[in-house]
């Protein structure tokens, strides 16, 4: 299975978006941090499916948590 968020200097220079799309996964928390439910986030980005946030949100936590182990 691909990454739901990749990175490419040829796309935001670099940030991580979501596979196949130029939304930053960044958005996605700031929308989380704000308060905001995922599916408001959807709503604003149609082109991020809820598969791929959701695989994306899995793929950051298991990022995290290797990342303290």
């Amino acid at each position: 299975m691909q990454n739901a968020i990749t990175r490419n200097v040829d796309i935001l220079g670099g940030e991580p978006v979501f596979r196949g799309t130029r939304v930053p996964f960044k958005v996605l928390t700031d929308y989380l941090e704000g308060g905001e439910t995922l599916d408001q986030f959807l709503e604003q980005y149609p082109s991020v499916s809820r598969e791929l946030a959701i695989a994306a949100i899995e793929e950051a936590r298991s990022s995290l948590v290797s990342q303290l182990k």
